[in-house]
């Protein structure tokens, strides 16, 4: 509870009343979001539909040259606001220290294997800002780990995805299951962590 360790009210609100004159009337100073880093970027849906419009600069990793290429053009205007274009597997690739508020991490972890994603999200844990999150979406088996053969990626179960979270020494903050979806097709899951 707040009260737990509010140890003086006083000082408590005025503190925050200091930070917030401070602040630039605007969206950027009501969100203080600056920086964000899409991982396993593709062409760019993520950074165009949901990176872009809530971040000042994105940066965006992924082992396709070709796709990263085909993401200058599909941005369009927006995409002179990404920084940095890294083609980069993911096993290799370290984000900058403290530069993201957000490192988003959609639709391939799978091309991880467990040690490597570990180490992944270890790596992303420096790069992150104070108070930044890490979010992972991603299919999940119904149970345990289902090998696909035709693209070379694995899904694995909540349960085994929580486990190398935890592994990694990241904190689960909150999960959420994408609702209507058939039964019979993997599940989609939000997780964020820091």
């Amino acid at each position: 509870m707040a009260s737990d360790v509010v140890e003086d009210e006083l000082e408590f609100y005025s503190k925050a009343e200091k930070y917030w004159k401070d602040v630039p009337p605007t969206v950027d100073g009501m969100t203080g979001t600056a920086r964000a880093l899409d991982c396993g970027a593709g062409i760019g849906r993520i950074t165009k539909r949901l990176l872009l419009p809530l971040f000042k600069t994105v940066d965006m990793v992924d082992v396709t040259e070709d796709f990263l290429n085909k993401a200058r053009s599909y941005l369009g205007e927006e995409g002179r606001r990404v920084r940095n274009y890294f083609c980069c597997g993911l096993q290799d690739f370290s984000p900058e220290p403290s530069a993201y508020d957000v490192i988003w991490i959609q639709w391939v972890i799978g091309h991880l294997t467990d040690d490597h994603l570990s180490s992944f999200l270890k790596r992303c844990q420096l790069g992150l800002q104070p108070n930044g999150i890490i979010v992972i979406k991603d299919n999940m088996a119904q149970e345990g780990v289902i090998m696909d053969d035709v693209d070379s990626s694995v899904c694995r179960d909540l349960d085994v995805v929580c486990k190398i979270i935890r592994r990694a020494g990241l904190s689960l903050l909150a999960q959420e299951k994408q609702e209507n979806f058939p039964d019979e097709i993997y599940h989609v899951y939000t997780l964020a962590m820091r």
